[in-house]
């Protein structure tokens, strides 16, 4: 396996998008995207990836605009772009699909979406779903319209009060801190992450995670995503075949504990969806790939990943 560090230009216009891959030595089987959460970045993920990848999976994920490594020198963290930023990160996702196939035309390929990433491949899926074999939606949730609506108004005011480029702690603590609510002896601001406590501490010392906050550009561009991503317009448009895995923790704030991955698994199954799964981790919080039962989930969802690719391939 080798690692491989890129840049490819965004959909923005104006942003260069840090991107790498992890390339088994053999022929991949096929290409799994990653797309991380708010406040991540791709190569946390480097375990989950270099396992994949040593099982004959070429993995390859990019820093979203306003995270990571993207972030120029002198950029604000937390901020995409002004013009249409929930379109644009679903565009840079596939102009990054657009450029791997053109190195590997015939090999499968997978999404991957954690949390804000999954609300990316849900709007995705509905516009490019035809052009992938598979879907994993990890760490999704549903937020209500009325809070949707709800959050939207509140950056339209600070937008107009203090700038699209500004923090706002208000917004913050709405779309955050309630994950906090139902956590049992909590010993910090983000147990509701994982159980693990390894991993919130390297978490919390890791500057392109706990080191920033979102902007208001932040939000809006959050809450665009989970808005149109319930639209029966957009559900209508994601092909009936395409398999998707939905994976989450029962205990998972973000999606009401379980609740959310339920309702979104029914609300596949009731639209025709014939290839849909649900797994859930019993006790798992909300990165179930930095769990304590991650061992486990990499080797479930390698099994969806094989599976998939090889049926696709026609059981080669």
């Amino acid at each position: 396996m080798r690692k491989e560090e890129f840049t490819f230009d965004s959909r923005d216009g104006v942003s260069k998008i840090y991107a790498c891959s992890w390339i088994p030595e053999e022929q991949p089987l096929c290409i799994f995207q990653i797309i991380h959460g708010m406040n991540d970045h791709v190569n946390r993920y480097e375990e989950f990836a270099s396992f994949l990848a040593q099982r004959g999976i070429l993995v390859v994920g990019a820093d979203m605009l306003g995270h990571g490594r993207t972030v120029p020198e002198g950029g604000i963290y937390g901020y995409f772009c002004e013009n249409d930023p929930a379109t644009v990160v679903v565009r840079d996702a596939h102009r990054l699909k657009k450029i791997m196939e053109e190195k590997y035309p015939t090999t499968p390929y997978i999404l991957f979406g954690h949390s804000m990433g999954s609300f990316i491949v849900r709007n995705y899926i509905a516009r490019y779903g035809t052009g992938i074999k598979g879907a994993i939606l990890e760490g999704t949730g549903t937020p209500t319209k009325t809070e949707l609506k709800f959050g939207k108004l509140l950056v339209q005011i600070f937008t107009k009060l203090r700038g699209s480029d500004r923090e706002v702690e208000l917004l913050h603590d709405i779309s955050r801190n309630s994950y906090m609510n139902g956590i049992k002896d909590a010993k910090g601001k983000n147990d509701w992450l994982t159980t693990d406590e390894e991993q919130i501490k390297r978490y919390e010392k890791d500057p392109f995670c706990a080191g920033f906050q979102f902007t208001v550009n932040g939000y809006r561009t959050l809450f665009d995503l989970a808005y149109r991503m319930q639209e029966q317009e957009i559900l209508n448009k994601i092909p009936k075949k395409l398999p998707i895995l939905i994976v989450s923790g029962t205990e998972d704030p973000v999606g009401s504990k379980g609740l959310a991955p339920k309702q979104l698994y029914d609300t596949y199954l009731n639209l025709d969806f014939t290839k849909v799964t649900l797994k859930l981790y019993n006790g798992a919080r909300h990165e179930v790939l930095f769990e304590k039962v991650k061992e486990t989930a990499y080797e479930d969802l390698y099994s969806w990943i094989e599976r998939v690719a090889m049926e696709s391939q026609g059981g080669k």
